[in-house]
């Protein structure tokens, strides 16, 4: 089996389990497609448990991986998903950070990951991404958790014109105005005071943050729709960060936001429910 391996390279912690991994990985005739900057921390580490390592590439869209393993936190999971760029290769996310709400197993779980996925003890669900158009784009242009547009100075807020199909929507006096998809709703969605949505709703949450005026609320919309925005302001620039990458426009720069149409297939053990996943990350539960 080909496995694509992505990771953050802050695993001084986990390096023993790593290389068990790595070594099992071997042991067992899996061949693996690396990124190169965490082929090049193990290598300095654990070079000799890199024996299944057949390729090491910058893009993994084409590598043809059966099965694709995030070693990390959420962050990490997303540069995973850029990584693959829209490859069909379902992904395990193996938590290391913090929250780990798009992980399927902890670190002490890494061993049986691969017998699972091969005794199909794993699901996937099929996660949304926005696409992001705008003449100036320079940075991959999917969005896995959030789209944000935001000021690019500290004094000046930014009114963003937004419409939704075609047909005018809001003038929101903002610092930034953020749009998420389901998967994103419990990263920067959920500290601005959007809503928590289940991740299979085929939706979109449109979030202003520090909005000027109190009417300016949380808003739920069909992932189908059309989305343009348009931000204006004294100042000459905005920030547009799609899942963290960060990019400079001009001022009066039009975004277009559409379902991409392709997803990213999340693995979880097949008794995950999002209800547990949410007691459990929140502290909901009242014992």
């Amino acid at each position: 089996m080909k496995i694509a391996i992505y990771g953050s390279r802050r695993q001084d912690a986990h390096i023993h389990a790593l290389e068990a991994f790595m070594r099992s990985l071997s042991a067992e005739g899996h061949e693996v497609v690396m990124h190169p900057k965490l082929y090049r921390y193990l290598l300095a580490v654990i070079p000799g448990a890199l024996m299944c390592v057949r390729r090491v590439v910058e893009s993994a869209a084409d590598a043809g991986a059966d099965l694709a393993v995030s070693i990390g936190g959420d962050g990490t999971f997303l540069r995973t998903a850029e990584w693959l760029a829209g490859a069909p290769t379902p992904v395990a996310g193996v938590n290391t950070g913090h929250l780990g709400y798009l992980t399927a197993v902890g670190i002490d779980g890494i061993a049986s990951l691969v017998p699972a996925f091969v005794a199909g003890d794993l699901v996937a669900d099929e996660r949304s991404l926005i696409h992001v158009a705008s003449p100036e784009m320079r940075i991959w242009p999917y969005a896995l958790n959030e789209v944000a547009l935001l000021k690019s100075e500290t004094a000046a807020m930014i009114n963003v014109a937004a419409m939704l199909d075609g047909n005018p929507l809001a003038d929101y006096r903002v610092d930034g105005l953020l749009v998420s998809t389901p998967t994103g709703s419990t990263a920067y969605n959920l500290s601005v005071g959007g809503p928590i949505v289940q991740p299979s709703a085929p939706v979109w949450t449109i979030a202003p943050i520090a909005a000027h005026s109190l009417s300016m609320r949380p808003l739920v919309v069909n992932d189908t729709s059309v989305l343009t925005l348009t931000a204006t302001g004294r100042a000459p620039h905005v920030r547009l960060s799609i899942d963290g990458r960060a990019v400079t426009l001009d001022i009066d720069t039009t975004l277009t936001l559409r379902r991409a149409p392709f997803t990213i297939r999340v693995l979880h053990p097949a008794d995950y429910s999002f209800s547990t996943t949410l007691r459990e990350k929140l502290h909901w539960a009242t014992d």
